[in-house]
């Protein structure tokens, strides 16, 4: 049931967007569009300093997981350019744009993609599924879609229709998941997840970069980068 909340509850929150957003000039949409990206820019950047930072007994502040991070991103951007995520990303937006009659929506595809990133990178997506497929707890899921909907309904309201439609991938990435729980959760160590969830907020952060300026990065193609720092935690380091 996990899945199926999180899914309402974003689609609820993107069609209250889409309604409001249809009553707001283009100027307002403009600051609603910056709004989201500051606020899901904060997002990454609370999760990964919440990873890499830490205090000491006394009171020193020291950071860590900085070469995990970089070989993460280095080597997971490498095989996300290899095998193009950010380009099958677009099309598939493309493809949805077409069957849903969008043609005429020049931002669908951006919307889709931004939005689609936004709600599936993180650790509670990971987290919430396993609890749910393991023991039927989707209370984890529920707040994500609680949280998911605000962001969807912000988004909306700026960037179109596109960001509804990001209920598919979280349906796909969250239902496999759970799906295949009892597989997943021995490897989803708490080094693993932590890992997992500092380099996911990275990635979040670079979405909200995105939001707010010129598309600077491809979060999709960055996307390898999440599996390799989950793998990384098993390193005889």
């Amino acid at each position: 049931m996990g899945t199926v909340i999180n899914v309402a509850l974003l689609l609820a929150g993107g069609i209250v967007g889409l309604v409001g957003g249809s009553l707001f000039t283009p100027r307002v949409q403009d600051t609603l569009m910056k709004a989201a990206g500051v606020s899901v820019l904060f997002v990454g950047l609370s999760g990964a300093l919440a990873g890499m930072l830490s205090a000491q007994p006394d009171g020193a502040i020291v950071s860590g997981g900085s070469m995990m991070v970089f070989a993460s991103l280095a080597f997971g951007s490498l095989i996300g350019e290899l095998i193009d995520l950010d380009g099958r990303f677009d099309r598939f937006g493309e493809w949805l744009k077409r069957r849903t009659g969008n043609e005429g929506d020049n931002e669908f595809v951006n919307a889709f993609v931004t939005a689609s990133l936004t709600v599936c990178i993180g650790a509670m997506a990971i987290v919430g599924s396993i609890q749910d497929g393991l023991t039927g707890d989707w209370s984890t899921l529920a707040m994500k879609g609680a949280l998911d909907a605000l962001i969807v309904l912000v988004m909306t309201a700026s960037m179109g229709k596109g960001c509804l439609f990001s209920a598919i991938p979280v349906a796909v990435f969250q239902g496999s998941i759970t799906f295949l729980a009892q597989f997943i959760q021995p490897i989803m160590t708490p080094e693993a997840l932590a890992n997992l969830s500092l380099v996911g907020s990275i990635l979040i952060f670079c979405v909200g970069v995105n939001l707010i300026w010129e598309k600077l990065f491809k979060p999709a193609n960055m996307l390898p980068a999440v599996v390799i720092a989950a793998a990384i935690a098993f390193l005889p380091l």
